[in-house]
């Protein structure tokens, strides 16, 4: 039997958990697990930037997104300083968000190409968006212990999704190593040795309640679609590759 889980004081320990992801989400927002974590979202919240002066930031730990039946789940890093960190919902307010959430727009997974604020009214169709880690990192690098302190929430979103989950697209290698112990743990049987990330690299991953598909693809940061290392185009068909094999209409 999967062991239970509580929200303590600074962050998740082993007891009791959310039945649900509404309630989940209302937990992950009260983490303080991590001090470094804690200092900087919070020191960047109060600092601000210039261009977002008449913001109020977020600054605090941010949930994942999406319906709590989505078949399918896109896992990424970490919130933005100034993105997820600033509006409270992933990969939005910033360049990353951007390409992204017009990526999910152009093959039917979204109500809308943008994603600007959490009352912006977008809504997404069979699809969360996750991270391994949900508060703002410095420099957008989480240590290793915080990216391992915050894998219970993983683990617990996994589970929670479970009945519905069919395919997962992992956005970076960061992503990847973090996911994969996750899923394991969740109940999932994970390949060893455990297959290496890549853009377009599919791993299925077995359960007795049926196959989960895994599909790597590079991060829709600012350096590789800047660079073109990661185009729309490839975005885009991966997307719509992993929403065929989560039975979703793309």
């Amino acid at each position: 039997m999967a062991a239970a889980h509580r929200v303590g004081p600074t962050g998740p320990t082993e007891l009791a958990g959310p039945t649900d992801l509404a309630g989940l989400d209302r937990q992950v927002v009260g983490c303080r697990a991590c001090p470094r974590l804690v200092e900087w979202r919070e020191e960047v919240a109060a600092a601000k930037r210039a261009a977002f002066a008449d913001w109020t930031y977020w600054g605090r730990p941010v949930p994942g997104f999406g319906p709590p039946d989505a078949r399918l789940l896109i896992v990424g890093l970490a919130p933005a300083a100034h993105g997820g960190n600033r509006t409270g919902r992933m990969f939005t307010g910033d360049r990353s968000g951007d390409v992204l959430y017009r990526a999910l727009y152009e093959v039917g997974l979204a109500s809308q190409p943008t994603s600007v604020s959490a009352d912006d009214g977008l809504r997404l169709y069979g699809v969360r968006v996750t991270a391994p880690v949900h508060c703002a990192p410095p420099a957008n690098k989480p240590t290793p212990d915080e990216r391992d302190t915050c894998r219970p929430w993983l683990v617990r979103e996994l589970r929670l999704l479970r009945p519905t989950l069919r395919a997962v697209v992992v956005l970076g290698g960061f992503g990847w190593q973090a996911a994969l112990p996750a899923f394991a743990e969740a109940g999932w049987e994970v390949p060893r040795p455990r297959p290496a990330f890549g853009h377009g690299v599919r791993v299925t991953l077995e359960r007795k309640e049926g196959p989960l598909d895994l599909f790597g693809c590079f991060h829709v940061s600012q350096r590789n679609t800047f660079t073109g290392r990661l185009t729309p185009e490839m975005l885009e068909d991966v997307l719509r590759t992993a929403a065929d094999a989560a039975g979703l209409p793309a």
